[in-house]
């Protein structure tokens, strides 16, 4: 009897053991496919919100565009709500604009940062456009640290879901399959969309968005080997004229034509078919991002009993949940594809970091951001390939066949009055990694700057630069101390300014922070006034030769309106010889420094602390460039200096110091009120009889607005000191230059 019981229970414990392993096998597996359509493809992550919360379990992934970026991420083990998160994060401005931080230029390309309003391409003398928007390089860096868990996976087969994603290969017109490579590469190349973001280069083929010839890639899921497909539409049906208002729009038309004809039979090719409610939205509407992914959770909820008999009732289904492993890079080797104009030197300089390093993500996206602010490079690329344990970073990159950059600005302000500038860069012009650029200044006082630079990366850096300045204007200082105005019984003088200056330089970064330099200055200034009756119009014309030693920091945001960042500069310049006009040169020297920070308080109010002094060395000075304060908003050449609450050029002394404090709040989008308030002392001699400690001398405050416009920031503001009867209004529009 006890023997007949033990077979039973045998016997009924193997047809369970089978049962079950017959109900995994029989278990259909379930193929997702994601379709593009920009930011309508926020909906994706709605409906993978849904199947997570009905059991679903996905066994393979294929995309494409938006829905390729969506699905890789998916694929590579996150899930649907840290998707959500990471997509809220994200500021797709800057993605859309391939914003580089200007914490990662160079400071030459800090120099010249935020100038001019339009930049074209020059070649063979005629002007071109970009070839898109953006290179989307803030996209792969983003890509490249989200899947920093399978970077060394190069089979797409072999990741958590196995995936793919199509790409266009814009030269033959095909269909381009990506299961194999980078993965961030290949989401990137599928998510090209036209005009918007340039070509990637894969294998030889140059590729774009894949909703060009497939943009629902049913078939290749139903080829991976899914049983049944859940299929994600996104795309727009076809709009009237009424609803083509912009670019973007049109261009979606356009790419979709052929794929709405084809999108009947793709159905029939799909077993639960979803259609989010997108059509209030378009392919850039990022800032709708919840709405959108909450029309993505109704669309699939309208299905939920569908879904749910495709649930895993197996009991071994769990939710994505990828846990992110140090955010960390060994960098064995770093290799390069094979330059023509740019040294290894000169690449390894940008990137701040070599063979043997160990990087963070940002590490390399500062690195990647260096090498795009260049310009230098139409495509840059990189992968991150496993090797010995530790990663090797491939760089591969694409030298811009343009060398020949049309620029073109325009600026007001109260002292050169208005200009219009013109620029033209010309890019190895004589050696490797040089530049050569020249800015004319054409408008009430004509100026130019002319600028030639040898970057050499990590080893020393040579320039050479030539700038004249000119302008007429009423100011109450004379560059005497006030010997004359008093002799003339004026409050202020009309004169004629004129400086031209060139220098030669070399400059290195030290510590990867710092920019030291030294060169040497040859200067000519004249300075005349027509309105001195009997007295000489003449008051200088001289030449003078000098040395001069810098060392610089500049971690700040933005040039005009920081939010965060600190400034340090310090220089010493030593004049030796001057043709000397008024017979009294003698060798002295002028040092001065500044230092500023910039930190952000409830998101959009910013306060900006600034402090800067200086002061001459020797008995006599050249009072022509003594330390003079007044105005806002004019290129600083020599030792002019901003002072709220007087008007140009007022305050002269060779020595002084100055301390302004800049309340921003950014109340809409690139719109700026801010409140400023400065003191200063100056006087000769200031930090010889320490009046310098004592209570400032003069005092000023401003209140003004500011718009961030296409052309440069149009600023208005209306600045008063105690010390003086009336205010002065600053009016300025675009850079200064």
């Amino acid at each position: 009897m006890k023997k007949t019981i033990f077979v039973l229970i045998g016997f009924l414990f193997l047809q369970t053991v089978v049962a079950q392993d017959t109900i995994k096998k029989s278990r259909p597996k379930i193929g997702l496919v994601l379709s593009g359509g920009g930011a309508k493809g926020f909906a994706h992550i709605g409906v993978l919100k849904v199947l997570e919360k009905a059991g679903v379990k996905i066994d393979y992934i294929a995309g494409t565009s938006m829905g390729a970026v969506v699905g890789g991420l998916y694929a590579s083990g996150y899930s649907a709500t840290q998707i959500d998160s990471i997509f809220s994060n994200t500021d797709f401005d800057e993605l859309l604009q391939d914003y580089i931080p200007r914490a990662s230029k160079s400071f030459y390309e800090k120099n010249n940062d935020q100038l001019y309003a339009l930049t074209l391409p020059f070649n063979k003398l005629k002007i071109g456009i970009p070839i898109a928007l953006s290179k989307g390089m803030y996209n792969y860096s983003l890509l490249s640290k989200l899947t920093h868990n399978v970077r060394h996976i190069d089979d797409f087969s072999q990741l958590p879901i196995p995936f793919l994603c199509i790409a266009t290969d814009i030269e033959k017109g095909d269909q381009v399959i990506l299961k194999e490579g980078y993965l961030a590469q290949a989401m990137l190349a599928s998510s090209a969309f036209p005009s918007l973001f340039s070509p990637v280069e894969i294998d030889g083929k140059l590729l774009i968005d894949g909703g060009v010839v497939n943009n629902y890639p049913v078939e290749e899921v139903r080829k991976m080997g899914a049983d049944i497909v859940i299929g994600v539409d996104v795309q727009d049906n076809l709009k009237d004229r009424n609803s083509l208002k912009d670019a973007t729009r049109i261009l979606v038309q356009i790419t979709n034509l052929d794929m709405i004809k084809s999108m009947k039979e793709k159905q029939k090719l799909t077993d639960i078919y979803i259609k989010p409610d997108v059509t209030n939205y378009g392919v850039i509407s990022f800032d709708e991002g919840k709405e959108i992914v909450k029309t993505g959770e109704d669309a699939a909820m309208e299905m939920f009993d569908k879904i749910k008999t495709l649930a895993d009732n197996s009991g071994s289904y769990k939710v994505n949940r990828m846990k992110v492993a140090q955010d960390s890079l060994h960098i064995k080797t770093i290799t390069t594809s094979r330059l023509d104009n740019y040294t290894r030197a000169y690449i390894l300089g940008k990137l701040h970091f070599k063979n043997g390093s160990k990087i963070c993500y940002e590490d390399l996206k500062t690195g990647i951001n260096n090498i795009n602010a260049t310009q230098n490079f139409s495509r840059i690329s990189y992968t991150i390939e496993g090797k010995e344990g530790e990663d090797e970073l491939k760089l591969s990159l694409t030298e811009n066949p343009v060398k020949t950059y049309l620029k073109f600005g325009l600026h007001y302000d109260g002292l050169y009055k208005s200009a219009v500038l013109a620029n033209i860069t010309q890019k190895k012009t004589l050696f490797k990694n040089d530049v050569l650029s020249l800015d004319l200044g054409l408008g009430d006082n004509i100026r130019y700057n002319l600028d030639y630079y040898i970057d050499n990366g990590f080893y020393w850096s040579f320039g050479l630069k030539s700038r004249y300045n000119t302008f007429n204007k009423n100011v109450k200082t004379d560059f005497r101390d006030g010997e004359l105005l008093q002799q003339l019984g004026l409050n202020s003088i009309n004169i004629d300014f004129v400086d031209l200056t060139n220098q030669a330089y070399m400059q290195t970064v030290f510590i990867q922070k710092f920019l030291i330099g030294a060169g040497i200055e040859h200067k000519y200034l004249k300075i005349k006034s027509d309105n001195l009756g009997t007295i000489n119009p003449t008051f200088e014309n001289s030449t003078y030769l000098s040395v001069f030693g810098y060392a610089k920091y500049d971690s700040f945001d933005n040039k005009l309106f920081p939010k965060k960042g600190f400034l340090f500069s310090g220089d010493i310049q030593s004049f030796i010889h001057s043709s000397d006009y008024n017979k009294d040169f003698e060798r002295y020297s002028i040092a001065k420094g500044e230092i500023a920070f910039a930190k952000t308080f409830y998101k959009k109010l910013s306060l900006k602390v600034q402090s800067e002094a200086g002061f001459t060395i020797g008995k006599d000075s050249v009072h022509f460039f003594d330390f003079v304060l007044g105005g806002y908003g004019f290129n600083m050449i020599n030792n002019f200096r901003h002072f709220y609450g007087y008007d140009y050029l007022s305050i002269s002394a060779d020595s002084y110091i100055k301390s302004c404090f800049t309340l921003d709040y950014e109340i809409y989008k690139k719109n700026h009120i801010n409140f400023a308030a400065n003191y200063a002392n100056a006087e000769n001699g200031l930090f010889e009889n320490g009046n310098w400690l004592s209570k400032p001398t003069y005092n000023g405050y401003a209140i003004g607005y500011a718009l961030e416009s296409i052309i440069g920031p149009i600023e208005i503001k209306y600045s008063w000191s105690p010390e003086l009867r009336k205010g002065y209004a600053y009016f300025t529009v675009g850079f200064a230059f």
